[in-house]
């Protein structure tokens, strides 16, 4: 147990543009957290639905910002010049954390002091908060980060330090900023995974790496040539899988989905086991979706 007087303070970044519908869970998820020292700071993007009535409603609780900037990386890495804690941590406003999550990372990082990262593992939600499936976390090797986005963003803090260290996010990225950052870190300092669950990422159609699924491909392509000099099969075979997926979609809607009412339940249970899901967890390792930004 770390005395109180001794406990580092942890600041908390949330970039955000237009998420009035989502951005309140995720400020409650922040400001319910049984840790007594966080500074927390939302950095939007100039919204012009109701999330800058949603903010003001919280008063001293919480600063923030808001104005145009040239997208998410910027966002974040101003909330990073600003903020004065030791350990940080990047929610995006449609993401939210899990009971605990910040009390268990400060203790692991407390308890390993050469350890610079450190993530746990997360929900996938909807819309409705619904929990639609587990993100495909790993423990962490340089070499299996090459293959597969094995860290979910919401679910990591870092120390400040070693992101002094290594840079900030790159703001020429829109999609894959968290993945690059994982690699840089990776090469330099120790990353440990603590295996309980500390957050949920939010996915629905309207995210970034849902609605631009070709663009986001492109930007991993470009870091992971770029970080090990080549892309890897895993990422080959997942753009190729989603390529098949959208040109598979007017059928699935046309054909699949009425033929399936038709069907007896017995036979859907007897499908589920023979056939992988549509989306299944080796293809579903999704870097930072960033909301609609």
């Amino acid at each position: 147990m770390i005395p109180h007087d001794n406990l580092p303070l942890v600041s908390i970044i949330t970039p955000s543009l237009n998420q009035g519908r989502f951005i309140r869970d995720t400020i409650e998820s922040v400001l319910s957290q049984d840790y007594p020292k966080l500074d927390y700071i939302v950095m939007d993007g100039g919204s012009t639905d109701d999330t800058l009535d949603i903010l003001r409603r919280y008063g001293a609780r919480l600063t923030w910002r808001s104005a145009p900037d040239r997208g998410q990386a910027e966002a974040v890495n101003s909330g990073f010049r600003l903020a004065k804690g030791e350990i940080l941590g990047w929610l995006n406003s449609d993401d939210t954390y899990l009971p605990g999550a910040v009390k268990a990372a400060v203790g692991h990082l407390a308890a390993n002091t050469d350890t610079a990262v450190v993530y746990g593992d997360a929900y996938y939600i909807d819309e409705i908060n619904a929990v639609t499936g587990i993100y495909p976390t790993e423990d962490f090797s340089l070499n299996r980060l090459a293959g597969a986005c094995i860290i979910c963003q919401p679910a990591a803090f870092i120390r400040r330090a070693a992101l002094d260290t290594v840079g900030m996010l790159d703001p020429g990225l829109r999609y894959c900023m968290d993945y690059d950052l994982w690699i840089r870190l990776g090469r330099r300092f120790r990353i440990d995974r603590i295996k309980r669950f500390v957050a949920n990422s939010r996915r629905y159609p309207e995210t970034k790496s849902w609605s631009h699924r070709d663009k986001l491909f492109e930007e991993i392509y470009a870091v992971a040539e770029r970080s090990f000099g080549h892309v890897s099969p895993h990422w080959r075979v997942c753009r190729a899988y989603y390529r098949l997926v959208d040109l598979s979609w007017p059928l699935a809607r046309w054909v699949v989905w009425p033929a399936r009412q038709m069907l007896p339940e017995a036979v859907h249970r007897w499908l589920r086991k023979k056939l992988p899901p549509l989306v299944s967890g080796e293809q579903d390792r999704w870097v930072s979706h960033g909301g609609r930004r």
